[in-house]
């Protein structure tokens, strides 16, 4: 199995880095597979809704973008992991995921998905809904913690000394290691979900 861990923060070896790194050691205890990926240093530009990739197969800016596509579809699990910038995600990989999400026209249904936040102090829980949104406008479950998956520093390095913090993305990772394995048996047993031929109501006309 594999997760694909996507680390939006534009420091490298920063407090976000101390969550992955928590959830990485269990995911290996797991026999699950990671790969992370740090995008929140990139130059990223935004969707510009031209519809290219319904025609192209990818995204119309051939960037990080359409690299991280296949990796996404090949893996059960996609963790999405920020730092709190105004009570929001970094913009750069809000920028990211609306054309990673958009342009990638895969079936989404029952990979597990995880958001992870950090901050100095205050602004996880808005954050943490915001990233949240990608999963459930996909079919994917979310998986959930002990508490609200995030963790706190300031200083480069201080989540370490976050011991409740740490604690919280470990019994997240071990959660949804359970998850992708529970999915993975029910998909041989019982298949997904049968789909419904999608509906869309559009209110002005």
């Amino acid at each position: 199995m594999k997760v694909l861990i996507i680390n939006g923060s534009p420091r490298l070896n920063g407090n976000t880095s101390v969550a992955i790194r928590e959830m990485e050691a269990v995911f290996k205890a797991s026999d699950i597979e990671t790969e992370t990926v740090q995008v929140g240093n990139q130059n990223i530009r935004g969707c510009i809704a031209c519809g290219k990739c319904f025609e192209n197969g990818k995204c119309v800016f051939n960037d990080i973008v359409n690299e991280l596509a296949p990796k996404f579809e090949e893996t059960d699990g996609l963790v999405i992991a920020s730092p709190v910038y105004y009570a929001s995600a970094n913009a750069t990989l809000i920028a990211l995921l609306d054309r990673l999400f958009y342009s990638t026209h895969f079936d989404k249904t029952m990979k597990v998905g995880a958001s992870v936040v950090c901050a100095r102090r205050g602004g996880c829980s808005s954050t943490f809904d915001e990233l949240n949104k990608f999963f459930t406008i996909s079919n994917m479950p979310i998986a959930s913690s002990q508490y609200w998956n995030s963790i706190h520093g300031r200083e480069p390095g201080q989540a370490e000394l976050d011991e409740e913090g740490k604690q919280t993305m470990r019994v997240l990772a071990k959660n949804m290691a359970f998850l992708m394995k529970s999915i993975a048996l029910g998909k041989e047993q019982f298949g997904l979900p049968e789909k419904e031929t999608r509906a869309f109501t559009h209110f002005i006309r």
